[in-house]
């Protein structure tokens, strides 16, 4: 049974870093995409940034946060990690970890938001205050 469990979230002043991370297990992590994904309270989910499978040398972000947060892997400790700087209120939500069902799946995979038989975390929750 594949497990995701996100950790790293809570509260910050704006400009301010936080690093996430989601700890895999229940099968070969290297062989898959791993992404982030968040939803603030009353709005929709978005994408926020993705990492390809083996050696994660395709990472994309969204626009939002281009510049100022960055997605890595370890594959020796199955885990993935959101390195999120200048922090800004507007990044206040739960922040998912997401991976595809099927192995050596591409980033664009993530866009918008995934798909239904994607793996998910249970959220950590970050609030940035202003």
């Amino acid at each position: 049974q594949v497990q995701l469990v996100e950790s790293g979230g809570g509260t910050v002043q704006a400009g301010g870093s936080l690093r996430l991370s989601c700890v895999a297990a229940g099968r070969t992590f290297s062989n898959y995409a791993m992404g982030w994904f968040r939803q603030a309270p009353g709005k929709e989910g978005e994408f926020v940034a993705a990492i390809s499978s083996r050696s994660g040398a395709y990472p994309e972000y969204a626009d939002s946060v281009k510049g100022r947060f960055t997605i890595s892997r370890d594959n020796a400790k199955n885990t993935v990690y959101l390195q999120m700087n200048s922090l800004e209120p507007a990044a206040t939500a739960f922040h998912y970890c997401q991976s595809p069902e099927s192995a050596f799946a591409p980033v664009a995979t993530f866009h918008p938001i995934g798909d239904s038989s994607d793996y998910w975390g249970q959220g950590t929750k970050v609030t940035v205050s202003s």
